[in-house]
């Protein structure tokens, strides 16, 4: 049985746009192979949703067609660790997720992992975050995992367009670095359709400082396109990484 390859969704914050990135990326990824889309903890929609209320996966559904999984929900807009023991609920480890992630990898060619806000934002009660469950997909010696080089992970950070996203990248970037994962690449997760010039000089500073590709940039707005147009239009706003990608696809 083979393997796939996992792509952890991260952002530099909450608010950049992981959720319509998450979307574009499983619609670049669909073009080669079987998708799912994982959302390990979804937090702020109520056990019954406003009118016009969507769930992250609900929205990546919409505009990909592709299958979701959301594991744990939480009603209150917080933290998933917060908001767990807010209410006094159990929620899974990010080992109990891991295990998930690494059955569906098993069946389908990529499994897309959304985080819920930024990297270091815990997922569960004892302080495990996004990036402890990139790692431990990551580590061929974790419990559970398929063997050495049997399960590609590539970490994606969606970063902001504007002032500050410079800190907040090299912070993030930072981090995955210190657990030994280099990030697969950059993302903007809302551009500007007239962009100013600290975010057009961001765009060229972003690959430069921190030592990591920009793969694209997503249109602000791109998630109330309807679906068939974002289907069409989301292999163009990544580029860099639907090339790679169909690559890879070629020669395996």
């Amino acid at each position: 049985m083979s393997t796939g390859r996992v792509v952890v969704v991260t952002g530099t914050s909450t608010g950049v746009g992981k959720t319509v990135v998450t979307a574009a990326l499983a619609v670049a990824a669909a073009a080669h192979g079987s998708v799912t889309v994982v959302k390990p903890v979804q937090t702020g929609i109520g056990t019954v949703a406003a009118p016009g209320e969507e769930a992250d996966a609900d929205v990546v559904h919409r505009l990909t067609g592709c299958a979701v999984q959301e594991h744990t929900a939480l009603a209150d807009p917080l933290a998933p660790d917060t908001a767990a023991r807010l209410r006094g609920v159990r929620i899974p480890r990010v080992a109990e997720h891991a295990d998930r992630v690494r059955v569906l990898a098993a069946f389908e060619d990529t499994v897309v992992v959304e985080g819920a806000g930024g990297l270091l934002v815990r997922l569960d009660t004892e302080g495990g975050t996004l990036l402890d469950l990139a790692a431990e997909l990551a580590d061929p010696h974790s419990p559970g995992s398929p063997g050495p080089a049997r399960l590609a992970v590539d970490v994606v950070v969606v970063v902001a367009a504007g002032l500050g996203t410079l800190n907040h990248t090299e912070l993030t970037v930072g981090a995955l670095r210190a657990r030994g994962i280099e990030p697969a690449g950059l993302v903007i997760g809302s551009w500007p359709a007239e962009p100013d010039l600290a975010e057009r000089c961001n765009r060229d500073d972003l690959p430069r400082v921190s030592g990591v590709p920009l793969l694209g940039c997503v249109p602000a707005g791109a998630g109330a396109l309807e679906p068939a147009a974002f289907r069409a239009a989301a292999p163009g706003w990544l580029q860099p990484w639907t090339r790679a990608k169909g690559r890879a696809s070629s020669s395996s």
